[in-house]
């Protein structure tokens, strides 16, 4: 009787809540792919519980340690070696056959330099790579990454474009969230779902992933939907929870600025992190959204709600960001990144405060013509995402790599 053939071992690094998301949707593919194969693959990562729930086994929880900003890193740089040792102390033990990073640049990079130099024929595979193609900060980490990826799965084409101009291994399979947002329910359904009448006027605030964002963008939204609350009386405003550590601190700021809000899910959850399957849920349910930078700007676009962004810092990285490091950047939100245009109003540090917010929300809100003309702008950005099976295709070149190397080691015998 013939042995099963041993398992592909794949280990996954990423960080952060949007991480851990896009990272349990690849899990849930390679499962997917590996099955339709007749493979087994046995999957190690660092993320945290949603791709824990699809199956991974959890080296270390990183969706609660990241960042963006100099001074905003400083906490987590001790948490983030840590967890780097115990990735270091598997990749010696167990010998994957392939690792595959997903965003997460200072970590990531740092965990890929070092695989490079110790095993230099590992397969490595960058998936969403870091927006060095926005940020333009210079080329060194872009030759960093260039030098040790095998390859590029790109979600944005000037992602793809940038990366193969650079030399890279570049594939676009477009972006993860159009696979996401099929579980999405209608407007009807989701208020149905939640008990919200169907002319209730509802908002959904989106303040905090990270705990930076806790103390410098939740303020502000907050005083903004106090402002937007007495000029329409009947607006109730629908909060989902990124991670349960934060329920306290908006429950707070719901109190402190007398809002009718709802927060979601309503009770404490057992685990740390709130799984998502009801925010797609509540952000359907929505006539707007004002928003934190990040993935869910996009849900929120595929979803048809107006949007307002907001991006803020500490003013130290701020300073130095403009002054030293000449830091500019045409756009920050996903929905305009991925045609370089504006579709969503944008509102970045000292521009991000409460009368702004406010003047962009009732515009979106009240002035048809510019609802109508975003709605009209998000039907076009939707072009440019790619097709459905972006997950899929993600885990089959993840497999194809492996698969190859083996046939190439094997053929060299």
């Amino acid at each position: 009787m013939l042995n099963p053939p041993s398992p592909i071992k794949i280990f996954i690094s990423t960080g952060e809540v949007s991480g851990d998301l896009q990272g349990a949707l690849l899990v849930e593919a390679l499962y997917r792919q590996a099955q339709l194969q007749g493979l087994n693959v046995d999957i190690v990562a660092l993320g945290g519980d949603r791709m824990a729930t699809a199956g991974t086994t959890l080296l270390g929880n990183t969706t609660k340690i990241g960042s963006v900003g100099i001074v905003e890193s400083l906490p987590f740089v001790f948490p983030t070696l840590k967890i780097q040792e115990k990735a270091k102390e598997y990749l010696h033990q167990q010998s994957p056959n392939i690792v595959v990073l997903i965003d997460y640049m200072g970590p990531n990079l740092s965990i890929g330099s070092y695989i490079r130099k110790t095993w230099p024929n590992l397969p490595i595979i960058w998936y969403i790579a870091p927006q060095e193609w926005v940020w333009s900060l210079g080329k060194d980490k872009t030759a960093k990454i260039v030098s040790f990826a095998d390859k590029l799965l790109a979600i944005f084409p000037e992602e793809a474009s940038y990366f193969r101009q650079q030399g890279a291994d570049v594939t676009w399979v477009g972006h993860p969230i159009i696979d996401r947002i099929k579980m999405a329910p209608t407007r009807e359904k989701a208020r149905s779902t939640l008990g919200i009448a169907p002319d209730t006027l509802a908002i959904a605030l989106l303040p905090a992933s990270r705990q930076q964002e806790v103390k410098y963008l939740m303020p502000v939204i907050f005083q903004a939907a106090q402002i937007i609350q007495k000029k329409l009386p009947q607006a109730h405003f629908l909060i989902p929870l990124s991670l349960e550590i934060y329920r306290d601190a908006i429950t707070e700021g719901i109190n402190k600025y007398q809002l009718q809000a709802t927060v979601y899910p309503s009770f404490p959850q057992n685990s740390d992190e709130i799984q998502e399957r009801n925010n797609l849920e509540i952000l359907a349910a929505a006539d707007l959204a004002i928003a934190k930078s990040g993935t869910v700007n996009l849900e929120i676009a595929l979803l048809n709600i107006p949007q307002v962004v907001i991006y803020k810092v500490n003013p130290i990285t701020a300073w130095i960001a403009r002054n030293i490091l000449r830091f500019s950047i045409p756009f920050i939100s996903p929905p305009n990144l991925v045609q370089m245009k504006s579709i969503v109003p944008e509102l970045f540090q000292e521009n991000a405060n409460p009368e702004n917010i406010v003047s962009e929300a009732l515009e979106l809100l009240l002035n048809s013509q510019r609802r109508a003309q975003t709605l009209n702008d998000y039907q076009e950005m939707r072009q440019s995402l790619g097709e459905e099976g972006v997950c899929n295709r993600a885990a089959q070149a993840i497999l194809d790599l492996v698969l190859t190397r083996k046939s190439k080691s094997f053929s060299d015998i």
